[in-house]
């Protein structure tokens, strides 16, 4: 018996953002757009989603509760606060939220801060939609990590949701790279540069930015037509 390919979301840019006020109860405004939610998502995952601040924009402070988040910045510069505690950001900067901790962003550079935020419940969340709730658990360590110096991070030990490992590739004009494993759907970002995305049945030309999914069990390959970045997040299905 053949198993239909499951068909992917088409590819999602930044362009048309909404625009917030008073995000997290700061103030000034913040670009956001959702390019993916739990609708579209075989995964854990509650959305797949941009923002952006412009320069001195702050994103406030705030204490995650129920989510597993993580922020990679894609442009500019910034302070992130993590606890409380600010650190320096830049593009490649990946910070890893878990409930229990706070965090914030504050753009300190003279350009727009542009960052890429994936939110995926855990298992205790998870399961008191389901009406089982577990046991609370204590928080565990929020963690800060450069991917242009260490390309793949695991979530390990900070984690336990379906968000397991975030990576930073970068390809030359004609690499190609293939997205996708058994047991997990793949969210990416291409940062820079132009690509051709071929999954079995359908082929599409991205342009940076743009973010696009790769569903469990429909692989595909990422052909380099220039200089590119890309970032990949492997998210665990149901199945696995």
């Amino acid at each position: 018996m053949n198993v239909p390919t499951k068909v992917p979301p088409r590819p999602r840019t930044p362009h048309g953002h909404a625009t917030v006020l008073g995000v997290h109860g700061a103030a000034g405004t913040t670009g956001w757009k959702a390019f993916y939610t739990r609708r579209e998502l075989e995964s854990a995952t509650e959305a797949v989603e941009w923002a952006t601040l412009p320069p001195g924009g702050v994103s406030g402070e705030h204490r995650h509760t129920r989510t597993e988040e993580i922020y990679l910045i894609l442009d500019g510069t910034g302070e992130f606060f993590l606890n409380g505690t600010p650190h320096q950001v830049g593009p490649g900067t990946l910070a890893l939220t878990s409930p229990g901790n706070t965090h914030g962003l504050r753009n300190t550079g003279a350009t727009t801060l542009n960052w890429w935020v994936i939110e995926t419940l855990t298992p205790h969340t998870q399961n008191c939609l389901e009406g089982s709730p577990l046991p609370e658990r204590s928080p565990m360590p929020a963690s800060i990590h450069d991917l242009r110096s260490t390309s793949r991070i695991d979530t390990n030990g900070t984690f336990d949701g379906p968000l397991a490992a975030v990576e930073r590739h970068t390809l030359a004009q004609g690499q190609s790279l293939k997205v996708g494993r058994p047991g997990t759907e793949i969210a990416g970002f291409l940062n820079s540069g132009n690509a051709t995305l071929s999954f079995a049945e359908t082929t599409a030309a991205i342009d940076a930015p743009i973010s696009f999914l790769v569903p469990d069990g429909s692989p595909a390959v990422l052909r380099a037509d220039s200089d590119v970045e890309l970032f990949t997040v492997e998210l665990r299905t149901p199945a696995s």
